[in-house]
């Protein structure tokens, strides 16, 4: 290795531990493939010492590309294989110190992977529609209705994966894509509510004013799903009263 690769590979080493995330971005990134995973779950695994954020002088946590691949390990190991926390840690600590994995290694998912931050490659279509489990008409109607989006080569970010597994599984009872942009609609009237009220708080420009607006915003982004989970819940129940 010549030494300007010695020196890219060294700083992409480097860049892996730099602490650059809030916790509100390291739960967006994770949320996905963790739907249940929560600035409190978060919290705790680093109070039970798995993960270990830096803190800004004013106390808040920030994470680092690495700290974000062993959460993944530890939310992929409570999941998939139901380690106690106490099995994960001895794993995670042995990793750290370049031993093999304690015990059998058969119950354990692989060793934490660098991410780009959570970010992943976009897909083309015919990749993101097998994905998502849509037909390539479906999908096309998604984008025409305004549900997903393609960037200028015609790709699909992953990150909208979600959306395009709702809308197929909301297709197969028969809702096509035509019929959701009433969701599109209110989403676009909540997200404009919520900026409204997040807007003062990134007016002050400052990185602690960025973190505590991002940590408001995921709280306000669950807060506002639990309010319409709830009252479609409550008016489906009206619909089965005799």
């Amino acid at each position: 290795m010549g030494v300007p690769e010695r020196d890219r590979a060294l700083g992409d080493a480097a860049d892996q531990h730099t602490p650059r995330l809030t916790i509100g971005e390291v739960l967006a990134v994770l949320r996905d493939d963790f739907p249940d995973v929560t600035i409190s779950k978060i919290r705790y695994l680093e109070s039970e010492d798995l993960v270990h954020p830096q803190r800004t002088p004013s106390g808040y946590r920030k994470f680092s590309r690495a700290d974000v691949s062993r959460l993944r390990y530890v939310l992929t190991a409570q999941r998939d294989h139901y380690l106690p926390l106490r099995v994960i840690k001895d794993h995670l600590d042995a990793l750290d110190r370049g031993e093999p994995l304690p015990g059998t290694s058969a119950a354990a998912p692989p060793p934490p992977a660098s991410t780009g931050e959570g970010e992943e490659a976009p897909l083309t279509p015919e990749q993101f529609a097998r994905a998502a489990g849509l037909e390539p008409g479906q999908l096309a109607d998604c984008v025409q209705f305004g549900l997903l989006s393609t960037d200028a080569d015609g790709r699909h970010p992953a990150g909208d994966l979600p959306i395009a597994r709702a809308a197929a599984g909301l297709a197969r009872h028969g809702i096509e894509p035509r019929h959701l942009r009433v969701y599109r609609s209110a989403v676009e009237r909540e997200a404009g509510l919520v900026e409204q009220l997040v807007a003062p708080v990134l007016r002050a420009r400052s990185e602690e004013a960025r973190t505590r607006a991002t940590e408001k915003l995921t709280e306000l982004a669950a807060l506002s799903a639990q309010l319409h989970t709830a009252l479609l819940e409550t008016r489906l129940r009206d619909l089965l009263r005799p």
